[in-house]
């Protein structure tokens, strides 16, 4: 079942939105230290993370406020790491130069990133549900990109493509597709164009 994501375009500019596959089962890294600091650095041994992958902080002993409201986490629980090298990400949204001191424990729960190799993607933009397609962004035009090695898909629209858009709202549907044709609904919603 596809997820549910709107997106919004700036008219006259390069629309560009990098997301990523996720699935079950959950990855977890044992937790060896996290600073009192902003941005918030965790380590996590060979983590083997990617920056912009998601993950949730759980069962982290001392500093209680960095740990996920929710269990298992929701899609709030998670936030964007960055890379620091192979044993340290951060966390550039999360201050946490104010909370408890670090005493032990924890988990970076991840979900596993699906293996894309020989998958083509492809989205169709249309004025409504059933309605004409408006856009068509594939792998082959060049409207989507599939990067496997840093788990990402990018999809795209030239500057001068939205420059010239004449509709406001329009649906989408984002489809990936293996080698053996078959077809995995990814993503869905809507598409405003905001005006210059």
């Amino acid at each position: 079942m596809a997820t549910k994501k709107n997106f919004q375009i700036l008219q006259g500019e390069t629309w560009q939105r990098v997301i990523r596959w996720e699935q079950l089962p959950f990855l977890y890294k044992p937790i060896t230290a996290i600073t009192l600091a902003a941005p918030a650095a965790i380590t996590a041994t060979a983590h083997g993370f990617k920056t912009g992958w998601r993950a949730a902080l759980v069962s982290v002993i001392g500093m209680s406020e960095i740990n996920a409201l929710n269990v298992p986490p929701r899609d709030s629980d998670y936030h964007q790491m960055t890379v620091v090298d192979p044993n340290t990400v951060t966390f550039n949204d999360i201050n946490s130069a104010e909370y408890t001191p670090y005493v032990s424990g924890g988990y970076l729960m991840a979900y596993t990133p699906v293996d894309m190799s020989g998958y083509t993607a492809s989205m169709e933009i249309k004025s409504r549900i059933g309605g004409p397609v408006l856009i068509t962004l594939t792998t082959v035009n060049g409207g989507i990109a599939i990067d496997n090695t840093n788990h990402t898909i990018t999809l795209l629209i030239a500057a001068a493509v939205t420059d010239i858009l004449t509709w406001k709202t329009a649906v989408y549907d984002l489809d990936m597709i293996s080698a053996s044709n078959v077809v995995t609904p990814l993503y869905t919603g809507t598409l405003s164009v905001i005006a210059e």
